[in-house]
């Protein structure tokens, strides 16, 4: 069992936390709330961008669904007009240094989630660590507002926007901060932010409901494409280095697919090895495990794209929400440059 697999089963599963790990969250709590009220106190410097900053994060470790929303808020800013950029971490890559990346780019250099973004969105996509540089290389190839994919901690980068993504059937764990849970910062966190996205599950008001929808397979070997009805009451095996596979699982399974399953830790390094097996049984995977592996692929192999879907109504408050805060920022800048 991964490292990863172990705290998951202590973090979401009904067992309590180990009681050496509880002093060790104690401590996470305090050194937490000292950075914020150091960034808030302005003693550490926040970088405030001449364009509007929209920040889709999580509080909880690993995979809720941002990304798949990143995508869908990325295609509703271009449909208005404005020329959206998205600056990611690029976590599992081996670069550090801030770039722009594209869908050719090497997921082992730049990161799964950055070339799954360029891919899907068509935007201007940057990567690295220092967040306020990487979104000013957008700013400077063009961009007029910027999308953060994760970043809800990474107070450096000031924002206008925050949108928090919880996962509706994992919420927010047993509720302990790391390592005895899988809270970066306490719940109380979310009455700050701006939006409230509940990803599949109930989703309580003022929070909105959102899920994932998967219609299509895509054959890593050619190109083409299959209904994700062609599999269903097939045997296939099922590939997901996310944060949650049993989410991608489950999804194919509510397909009627007959689901093979092999999880992996979020970001795993993926190579032939982990995508080959023994029969012909076709191979389904997510896109982030796509991004790491066509060069091993075969006709057995395909990923399955995800795309964020709303409750009805939701989709338009979320944007409403999006569209005071931009509106805000706008009139801030009005205020400063007649002021």
């Amino acid at each position: 069992m991964s490292a990863q697999s172990w705290f998951n089963r202590i973090w979401y599963g009904t067992r309590t936390p180990p009681w050496w790990l509880m002093p060790w969250s104690q401590l996470f709590r305090g050194l937490m709330a000292v950075r914020r009220a150091l960034y808030r106190r302005g003693w550490i410097a926040s970088v405030r961008l001449r364009c509007p900053v929209i920040v889709v994060g999580n509080l909880s470790v690993g995979g809720t669904g941002k990304t798949p929303l990143v995508i869908w808020l990325a295609a509703q800013l271009r449909a208005r007009g404005l020329e959206p950029g998205i600056v990611t971490r690029g976590f599992g890559g081996s670069g550090g240094i801030a770039r722009l990346i594209g869908g050719s780019d090497d997921a082992a250099i730049v990161g799964d989630e950055p070339v799954v973004l360029a891919r899907r969105t068509g935007v201007r996509v940057a990567v690295g660590r220092d967040r306020p540089a990487a979104a000013q290389l957008l700013i400077d190839a063009g961009c007029n507002v910027i999308v953060s994919d994760d970043g809800l901690q990474h107070y450096a980068l000031a924002r206008d926007c925050e949108i928090a993504v919880i996962d509706g059937a994992r919420r927010l764990g047993n509720g302990w901060l790391l390592p005895a849970g899988p809270l970066r910062e306490p719940r109380s966190r979310l009455t700050e932010v701006d939006a409230v996205v509940i990803n599949g599950g109930a989703a309580v008001a003022p929070a909105i409901s959102m899920h994932l929808a998967a219609e299509r397979a895509i054959s890593l070997s050619d190109g083409g494409t299959r209904p994700l009805t062609a599999f269903r009451g097939t045997a296939v095996h099922a590939i997901a280095g996310i944060g949650n596979p049993q989410r991608f699982f489950e999804m194919l399974r509510g397909q009627g697919i007959d689901v093979t399953p092999h999880p992996l830790d979020d970001h795993a390094r993926i190579g032939a090895a982990e995508i080959t097996f023994a029969d012909r049984k076709a191979v389904l995977m997510t896109e982030k495990d796509a991004a790491k592996c066509a060069h091993w692929a075969d006709t057995r192999h395909w990923v399955v794209p995800v795309d964020a879907a709303f409750a009805e109504g939701d989709s338009v408050k979320l944007l409403d929400i999006v569209a005071n805060c931009l509106d805000r920022r706008r009139a801030a800048n009005d205020e400063v440059k007649h002021g």
